[in-house]
């Protein structure tokens, strides 16, 4: 199998045992960066880059899945998901790992390396390569309907509310300084 491997600092030393534990596997692994420390670095486009990867493929017939690595693992996921065709899924567990699969025939995964020590990363990413998706019909029709509303914002016999447009702000709120209290 095929997998794309991205993580920024907090999870470059994770990365690497990780890449060398899936290629022992015989994975064909796929690094997509860092590729050396830098305490201030943007996970976004490394993330971004594994996950267009993993659809590039899929695109291309070839099966293929992702793991991002950030502190938390949440900006990656969220990052990937931006992705069209890209399911990604917090891991935290073994039954997150599988389920993530199972349920949602999830392609990446996203596991925070400041919440789990090497050891449980690589039990989580084997669990999430290893569990085949069963194809039931309520998943497949759940997945579709995301997949529908990712290309046309709507979903067939569902009310979802139309889309504004409008951008959502980075900064929802400005703090409040102790002396405007």
């Amino acid at each position: 199998m095929r997998i794309h491997i991205a993580t920024d600092h907090a999870g470059l030393e994770f990365s690497q045992q990780l890449q060398e534990h899936l290629a022992a596997a015989g994975h064909e692994v796929i690094d997509h960066g860092p590729q050396e420390y830098d305490p201030v670095d943007d996970y976004p486009s490394f993330c971004i880059n594994a996950a267009q990867a993993v659809a590039n493929d899929w695109a291309a017939g070839t099966e293929s899945l992702g793991v991002v690595f950030g502190g938390s693992g949440n900006g990656e996921q969220i990052a990937a998901n931006k992705v069209a065709g890209v399911r990604a899924a917090l891991v935290w567990n073994d039954a997150t790992a599988t389920l993530a699969r199972e349920h949602n025939n999830a392609n990446v995964i996203s596991i925070g390396a400041r919440q789990h020590d090497v050891t449980e990363a690589i039990r989580f990413i084997d669990l999430f390569i290893a569990e085949p998706f069963p194809g039931d019909e309520r998943h497949v029709r759940r997945i579709s309907q995301l997949a529908e509303y990712e290309r046309t914002e709507k979903i067939a016999g569902k009310d979802v509310l139309a889309a504004s447009g409008a951008q959502v702000p980075v900064q929802l709120a400005t703090a409040v300084s102790s002396e405007d209290k």
